[in-house]
Parts: C-alpha cells; structure tokens; sequence
C-alpha cells in the first residue's frame, strides 16, 4: 500500500495517524497542494478528484477521503478498534468525527484557503477552478469559534470527543486544532476542557505522524 500524502494539510495527516495508532507501515508518496502538485495532470490520472489522502492498494484500487480509508483500514486490521465497539459508540463517534471535520477542518480551511494567494482560483480542494471569496475569511474565523465552543462542552463530560476512550473523532479534532494553531486560530482561553483534552492527545506517540 502506499498514502498519497501532502504534509501540511490536515486531512491526509488524519490518515497517517491512524495508521500509526494500527502500528501500519506504508509507503507515503508527497504532493504539494501549494504547489499545484494534486491539481497537475500527473496526479489527476491517479485521483481524477485531486485531493488527497488517497490510499492505493497493491492491486491498484484507490480509496480516496480520510473516513473511507478509516473504514477500509479498520475492517482489514481491526485492533485497536478506533471506529467504535458497538452500534451506539461507533454512531456517537462518527457524528463526532463528522462534526470536526466540516465545522472544524471545513471552517479552518475556508479562513485560511480564502486569503491565501497561492491559492488563488482554487477555492475548494480538486481541480475545479473556483474564485476566492474574501469575506469567507471572517466567516471561517466564526465558525471555528463554534466548532472550540462545541468540542468544550463535550470534553468537560467526556474524556475523548467521542467516547471515554481514544477514537477517530480525536485524531480528526486533533488535526483540525494543530492546523488552527498553524493559522492562528488556537484555543481559545475559555475553552480549558479542549486544553486538557489537546495536551493528552498531543503526547501519543501517533500524533508525530
């Protein structure tokens, strides 16, 4: 197997730490996003969608998006169970993972995407040409406020985001806080169970992937 990865981006960082929670070693192949490098043909004729992660098999199929490649690593080496135990737990941590994904990840990107240059004509991730909209940036700066306010409240219940114990809903809200800090756009001082909750998951040994 091999990732198709770009190491500043959040989401195909989701992959690698998951991988690394399964003890997995794969091949991990680099694509700039600024750079153009996931919009260029070369990388169009391996994922027509431009956007990685991407995980290709060694029989060639491709499974593109973090939460397909969750799916797929989980149901091929099932410990540690990352996706959930039971039908309850596993709903309440994708609904997590869900919700830091497009109100944490989403809004980040949106702020930071939407003011940056080299981005310039690329507006969402893939090869569709989209213009940049400026006033996105103060919209992506609000709902980051929400996404913070939402994850603190659960963390003040729970020990993880999405249950007592670690899940990828932790490493989907990790990422997303990591990638916040890079823009600044961290924790805010009112959200202490976040604090908390980030040093813990900030020490595994994955969170370095």
């Amino acid at each position: 197997m091999k990732l198709h990865d770009c190491q500043m981006a959040p989401n195909p960082r989701r992959a690698r730490i998951f991988l690394a929670e399964k003890g997995l070693d794969v091949e991990m192949v680099e694509h700039s996003i600024l750079g153009g490098e996931t919009c260029a043909a070369e990388y169009l004729k391996i994922n027509p969608w431009g956007t990685v992660p991407a995980l290709e098999l060694d029989d060639g199929t491709l499974i593109r998006e973090a939460p397909a490649i969750f799916r797929f690593v989980e149901a091929m080496h099932p410990e540690p169970n990352l996706l959930g135990n039971n039908p309850k737990e596993a709903a309440e941590i994708e609904a997590w993972e869900r919700f830091s994904e497009f109100n944490g990840i989403g809004a980040i990107g949106e702020y930071f995407r939407n003011q940056t240059e080299g981005l310039a004509g690329r507006g969402l991730p893939g090869p569709t040409k989209l213009d940049l909209i400026p006033a996105l940036v103060e919209r992506g700066a609000a709902r980051a406020g929400y996404f913070y306010q939402q994850l603190n409240e659960q963390l003040g219940k729970t020990e993880y985001v999405g249950s007592n114990r670690y899940s990828i809903a932790d490493i989907t809200a990790h990422c997303c806080v990591d990638f916040a800090n890079a823009v600044s756009l961290g924790i805010p001082e009112d959200c202490p169970s976040v604090a908390r909750w980030y040093k813990a998951v900030s020490g595994r040994a994955s969170a370095g992937a």
